[in-house]
């Protein structure tokens, strides 16, 4: 009788030689294609320095003025009266409207003052407010002159123009004063 020897199988193997590639070449494919969120801050046009012995104070009247201050404490006060932030839009409206007739050195300027221990989201917030009492004033503006809404309104127009004019967004973002210990 003849014995016939069974062949041993070899255990399946995964070769490995070329894993290397293939995770340099994964890296690379997602470190090219991920897109990197980069936070831009804040859009703000900022004036051309002036020397202090070049500045020129200009004094303007409190009827003119709406002084919008934002204490270390979280406190916002409008003329020196507490404000919520939510009604600093609401409170300012009708102020800008008022003086929608007025000539351009007339038109009310809102003076955002901080401390330097402000938190700096009640400090976007309350400017955040601002603009949109002036943007609300525009659209109203926009839509009894033109019959049109705001966004509908070319960036070059005349009608653009017109409206940027009668009411223009004037704020004065004043530095913060120091702290004397």
């Amino acid at each position: 009788m003849v014995k016939i020897k069974k062949k041993e199988k070899p255990e399946p193997v995964i070769p490995t030689s070329s894993m290397a590639d293939i995770s340099f070449l994964l890296l690379l494919f997602f470190l090219v294609s991920t897109v990197i969120d980069v936070d831009t801050g804040i859009g703000l046009t900022l004036p051309e320095f002036v020397p202090p012995s070049e500045q020129k104070t200009v004094p303007i009247s409190k009827d003119r003025l709406a002084a919008l201050l934002i204490n270390e404490n979280g406190d916002v006060l409008l003329n020196n009266e507490i404000i919520a932030i939510p009604q600093i839009s609401k409170t300012l409206k009708p102020r800008i409207i008022s003086k929608i007739n007025e000539p351009a050195n007339k038109k009310l300027v809102v003076s955002v003052k901080t401390d330097r221990k402000t938190n700096y989201n009640l400090y976007i917030q309350a400017l955040d407010q601002v603009k949109e009492a002036y943007f609300q004033v525009r659209e109203e503006y926009a839509r009894d002159r033109y019959g049109k809404r705001l966004i509908d309104i070319s960036d070059k127009s005349d009608e653009m123009k017109e409206i940027k004019e009668k009411i223009p967004i004037t704020i004065s973002i004043a530095e913060p004063e120091t702290i004397k210990k």
